[in-house]
C-alpha cells in the first residue's frame, strides 16, 4: 500500500471516528427520544464504518496506533471547534503538538 494512500485512509477513519462521537453526542443531548435514537444509530453507523476503514488494510496495527492518534487529535479538536464552538486551550494546542509530533516520529521512522 502506498504511504500517502495510506495517511489518507488514516485520515479519513479519523474523521469517521471523531464524527462518529460527535454524532452520538448530538444523540445524548437531543430533545426528543426520536431524534436521540436517530443520531444514536447513524453515530453508530458511522463508528462501524471508522472500524472497517482502520482494519480492513493489512497493515503493522501498532505502528498504524501511534500514526492514527495524531490523525484523530486533529480531526476531534476541529470537529470540537467547528462543529460544537469548543477552541481549544493553550494546553490542549501544546499537547496536542506532542501527540502530533509523536505521530510524525511513527510515520517517518524506518
Amino acid at each position: 500500500m502506498r504511504y500517502s494512500f495510506a495517511m489518507g485512509v488514516l485520515m479519513c477513519a479519523a474523521l469517521l471516528e471523531a464524527g462518529g462521537d460527535a454524532l452520538i453526542r448530538v444523540g445524548l443531548h437531543s430533545p426528543t427520544y426520536t431524534r436521540a435514537a436517530l443520531f444514536f444509530l447513524l453515530g453508530g453507523l458511522v463508528l462501524t464504518s471508522y472500524g472497517y476503514a482502520v482494519n480492513a488494510p493489512p497493515w503493522d496495527f501498532g505502528r498504524l496506533i501511534g500514526v492514527y492518534v495524531a490523525f484523530f487529535f486533529v480531526a476531534a479538536q476541529s470537529i470540537s471547534w467547528f462543529g460544537f464552538g469548543q477552541r481549544p486551550t493553550a494546553a490542549v494546542l501544546w499537547g496536542g503538538a506532542l501527540i502530533v509530533a509523536g505521530g510524525c516520529v511513527v510515520s517517518l521512522a524506518k
